[in-house]
């Protein structure tokens, strides 16, 4: 996500979970966004203000009576300076001044001033987090139309378990990306398959494949910091689903064909990354098979192939499919392309000395009719956002919008 001409005013309260908001300044500031940082004095005590003025380049506000700033009314700047305005971490204190009116301080003092969008991101104890003073606070900031960024649930600084602890700062990055987002998919609705499938032998065993869904799961954010709104029908994974998409999880590729097909024409753009298995078992024995002899047979039958079927869809969506090979890529590659009429093949090469499956990074290999381009071994992130810049321009030729 591009975030270049976005000016985000971050302010941090005196929490532990401080730490994560010199994270969330990073990942702004890289994305190209002119971030200021507001602190309060307790904030101070856990991240010295020096961190932050390295990381943003600019200097820290820390005092509403600050002579410097204020001949010039700097609070009210500040205030018309912002696109919006993120607390991270925001203590229960600091939301229950903010719920009142309170304008005590630089950042409440803010918050009350601008009419940019304001977000907070809880972090706290978890009983305090379940007070019924805290939830009341809780409504009242949100019918005043500010945002609620959290909390998590997991293990706290204090030992206890439960909901309390501040998004990580890559997932308030990711909201930061969405509130902005009209990017090149912006409205689009995408179908994206992923992950393998599992093909049951019996209630233990299964026939299946090496992919960990990474590579479709790093698309599926991709889409949806460009604004897409993605349906993830996800094989037999542990990864988290990226904020914002539609999850649908299936075990087999028979499973994944009916969930695909009872969507598609609700679709624009179809992806389908996941790694389905040619084959199944004609029949899955209803109890464990037994070590009974030195050899075992097993009658395998074709799945239906879900790219194809797609494809052929009369006025179907537009279909980016993916293509795993050992040799000859180009020419596989090609072939599935052809033989299947998708609009796109992004192929790898994998093994052991290619990226792929069960790896972090990948390259890729694109063809379309006309036209081929090679996407270098980098991370599956970054490979995902090249790979969705370049489909765009071919999604758009092909459906003139």
């Amino acid at each position: 996500m591009n975030l270049t001409n976005r000016h985000l005013l971050l302010g941090v309260t005196g929490g532990i979970a401080a730490y994560k908001a010199a994270e969330l300044a990073r990942l702004l500031v890289k994305a190209g966004a002119e971030v200021q940082v507001v602190m309060t004095q307790a904030a101070t005590r856990f991240v010295a203000p020096l961190t932050f003025e390295a990381l943003t380049g600019k200097p820290v506000h820390t005092d509403l009576f600050d002579s410097a700033h204020e001949a010039a009314m700097g609070h009210i700047e500040l205030a018309r300076w912002a696109d919006l305005v993120v607390v991270a971490p925001a203590t229960a204190d600091f939301m229950a001044r903010l719920a009142r009116g309170r304008a005590d301080d630089l950042l409440t003092t803010l918050c009350v001033a601008t009419r940019a969008p304001v977000a907070v991101a809880p972090a706290m104890n978890q009983q305090m987090w379940a007070n019924a003073a805290t939830q009341q606070n809780v409504k009242t900031l949100k019918s005043f139309q500010m945002l609620i960024w959290g909390p998590a649930a997991g293990e706290q600084a204090c030992g206890d378990v439960g909901p309390g602890r501040m998004f990580e700062a890559d997932s308030l990055y990711q909201l930061v990306c969405a509130h902005f987002s009209r990017g090149v998919f912006a409205g689009v609705r995408v179908l994206l398959t992923a992950g393998p499938t599992h093909e049951a032998l019996d209630p233990v065993r299964f026939i299946g494949n090496r992919s960990s869904g990474r590579m479709g799961f790093a698309v599926a954010r991709a889409l949806l910091e460009e604004g897409a709104e993605v349906t993830l029908v996800a094989g037999p994974v542990s990864m988290k689903t990226p904020r914002g998409a539609t999850r649908i999880d299936v075990e087999s590729a028979l499973q994944m064909h009916q969930a695909v097909m009872q969507r598609v024409m609700q679709c624009d753009l179809f992806v389908a990354t996941a790694a389905v298995a040619d084959y199944r078992p004609q029949e899955s024995a209803p109890e464990k098979i037994k070590k009974s002899s030195e050899q075992l047979t097993i009658e395998l039958i074709r799945n239906p192939d879900i790219l194809a079927d797609v494809a052929a869809l009369e006025d179907g969506p537009y279909t980016l499919g993916f293509a795993a090979e050992t040799e000859r890529l180009d020419e596989y590659a090609q072939h599935k392309r052809v033989s299947k009429g998708v609009d796109m093949i992004a192929a790898n090469l994998v093994g052991a000395e290619e990226g792929g499956f069960e790896r972090e990074e990948n390259a890729l290999s694109l063809f379309w009719e006309g036209g081929r381009k090679q996407l270098p071994l980098t991370d599956k992130l970054r490979l995902a956002r090249q790979l969705i810049t370049l489909m765009s321009e071919q999604f758009y030729a092909r459906t003139g919008t």
